[in-house]
């Protein structure tokens, strides 16, 4: 294991994190109010005793953002554990090994690595998917002695030993990749990089579409008398179309 460099790190977090936010603005600016309305349960809003078409808009439109946001941010965060494992333990990103993000040789074992977000990143189905993964490379890799490893970038499992791989979460899968035990927590710091400045231009942006989503909606959905006309909406969201 390498000597890690924190300032090469932070270096790296502050290089990239831009393009998250970037990712975040263009998301943002690219949306189309119709398409968010047939992504999201019109009961639910219902069932909320939303009243108005600016209430309405803004809760469709965070939920959506919420889940954009949390998708493109766990990219880059498994991005940055891939750049400190290539750092500190020569690591590769895996071509060969379907489903392995990185793999690399330590201490006579051979790592194949899956990394997630955190730790509750997916359903049954999904998490065979990962151990189908895992056997796979233990199969292409029979001559080595290959450990499976399901890191999450944060979060905490307290029982990390799995039946047939290991799951390190937050600290714990910092420190293996890093031998650093306080990483997980002094990496924060550059994330927030530029992070004023970035989303006061996106608050200016999500004003904007919160306006001109409003006056559509209600131009679309609202009766003469300015309620929100809800059959109108499931008839939109849901209706089979002619």
């Amino acid at each position: 294991m390498k000597h890690l460099d924190l300032k090469q790190i932070a270096e790296y977090v502050e290089a990239n994190v831009g393009t998250f936010h970037k990712k975040r603005l263009e998301s943002l600016e690219n949306l189309k109010l119709k398409e968010i309305l047939q992504r999201k349960n019109p009961y639910l809003f219902r069932a909320k005793n939303i009243l108005t078409a600016q209430d309405l808009v803004k809760s469709i439109l965070d939920a959506f953002l919420q889940s954009q946001e949390e998708t493109m941010f766990g990219d880059f965060i498994e991005g940055v554990a891939i750049f400190v494992c290539k750092q500190i333990n020569d690591a590769k990103k895996s071509t060969d090994l379907v489903g392995i993000d990185l793999e690399f040789e330590r201490d006579d074992n051979y790592y194949v690595i899956e990394i997630k977000s955190g730790p509750n990143w997916g359903n049954s189905s999904q998490i065979k998917k990962m151990l189908d993964n895992f056997a796979a490379a233990r199969a292409k890799l029979k001559d080595k002695n290959v450990v499976a490893i399901n890191g999450c970038c944060y979060g905490r499992d307290n029982k990390p030993h799995k039946d047939e791989y290991i799951k390190l979460c937050g600290q714990r899968f910092w420190t293996f990749i890093s031998g650093d035990e306080n990483l997980y927590a002094n990496i924060i710091e550059p994330f927030g990089h530029k992070a004023h400045e970035k989303n006061e231009t996106f608050s200016i942006a999500y004003a904007k579409i919160i306006n001109r989503f409003t006056f559509e909606f209600g131009k679309d959905f609202c009766d003469e008398s300015g309620e929100i006309d809800w059959k109108k909406l499931i008839i939109f969201n849901s209706g089979i179309l002619r």
